[in-house]
C-alpha cells in the first residue's frame, strides 16, 4: 500500500470566529490526516488477521490499526524495540496477561511472545521498528516498502 493512500495533507487551517490569523506551516511540516474509517481492511500473512497501515517511514516506524478474529494468532515473536498497543475491541492475551477495551500495553525490544484473540480484538500499535518473525515472516509493513 502507497503511504499516500487514504492520506491527505491539510492544504490551510480553516478560519474560526476565535482565529484571525493562524500560522500556515510550509508543505513538509504541516499536519496529515488519514482517513482510516475510509480505507479497507488489508489481508496480513497471518489468517484472521487484518490491518490499516496509518503510518510508516523509511526508519521503520508504523502504526497500524489491526482488527484479529476470533481465535486468530500473531505468533511467536521479537520486539525490537518499544511498541505500544491501545486496545480498542476484544481482547488479546499472552502468557504475561490479557488487556481489553481501553487498556494500554506496550513492550520494550527483546519482548518475545505468542499474542492471541480468543474472543476477536481491535487495536492500534505504534512499533518504533520492525517486529521479528521467528518463521521468517516479513513485517507487516514489508510489501508497502517494497512498494
Amino acid at each position: 500500500m502507497s503511504r499516500t493512500q487514504g492520506v491527505r495533507a491539510m492544504n490551510k487551517p480553516e478560519k474560526t470566529p476565535t482565529q484571525t490569523s493562524a500560522p500556515v506551516n510550509p508543505p513538509n511540516l504541516r499536519s496529515t490526516i488519514v482517513a482510516a474509517s475510509g480505507m479497507p481492511w488489508q489481508a496480513t500473512q497471518f489468517a484472521g488477521i487484518e490491518m490499516k497501515i496509518l503510518y510508516s517511514d523509511d526508519e521503520g516506524r508504523s502504526t497500524i490499526l489491526f482488527k484479529m478474529a476470533p481465535g486468530a494468532v500473531v505468533p511467536l515473536h521479537e520486539h525490537t524495540a518499544l511498541e505500544q498497543t491501545f486496545m480498542l475491541e476484544g481482547s488479546l492475551e499472552d502468557a504475561e496477561g490479557s488487556c481489553g477495551p481501553g487498556d494500554f500495553v506496550w513492550r520494550p525490544g527483546g519482548n518475545i511472545h505468542v499474542a492471541h484473540a480468543p474472543n476477536g480484538a481491535t487495536f492500534l500499535s505504534v512499533f518504533s521498528r520492525p517486529n521479528r518473525f521467528f518463521d521468517g515472516t516479513k513485517f507487516f509493513t514489508a510489501a508497502d516498502e517494497a512498494s
